[in-house]
């Protein structure tokens, strides 16, 4: 299914490149739909039942489209995922395509907890130096753990940073217990 899913996600971005689209918006369109698809249980199966006629799925897409206000290329992708059968895909071509998009950008997704809400001049100073650290642009998210103590893990791909006080203190522990 991982070929299926990659496949679509290339595809699309490609268009995305292609076309000169924004790739934020077209993104956040499509991340729009998914959440839909995947809160409402009535449009998954109408847009995965095989004995519904394409084009009433279609029409039903479309009346989502206007309401929403999305993009026609994006509501292309989606009815190229409903004509094949793939709509039950939908969440992990739409993750994939993130990754597509952030790739192609220079962009990596940076995953940052810290044991306080930090100030935006902090969070831009974290972003620079992961930044620094990747070669790539940073797209931060934040959560906050206070059993961290004090500054900062992230995790880039598949990579962690850890600048914590208690990562420090464990790392303290280890050299201590080796030596001992």
């Amino acid at each position: 299914m991982a070929t299926v899913v990659n496949t679509y996600a290339r595809a699309f971005a490609d268009v995305v490149m292609a076309n000169r689209l924004e790739p934020a918006r077209t993104l956040a369109e499509t991340q729009q739909i998914a959440a839909l698809v995947r809160g409402n249980q009535e449009l998954r199966e109408v847009w995965g039942n095989p004995s519904i006629p394409a084009e009433q799925k279609r029409a039903v897409l479309d009346g989502i489209v206007q309401r929403g206000g999305l993009s026609r290329p994006v509501r292309n992708f989606i009815a190229v995922l409903i004509d094949k059968g793939r709509i039950r895909l939908l969440d992990e071509i739409v993750g994939q395509f993130a990754q597509e998009l952030n790739q192609r950008l220079g962009f990596a997704e940076a995953e940052v907890i810290t044991a306080r809400e930090l100030e935006p001049k902090e969070r831009a100073e974290l972003e620079a130096d992961l930044s620094r650290v990747t070669g790539k642009r940073i797209r931060a998210r934040y959560e906050q753990d206070r059993s961290i103590l004090g500054g900062a893990i992230a995790r880039v791909g598949s990579t962690v940073y850890d600048g914590s006080v208690k990562g420090q203190l464990e790392r303290i522990k280890l050299l201590l217990a080796a030596s001992s």
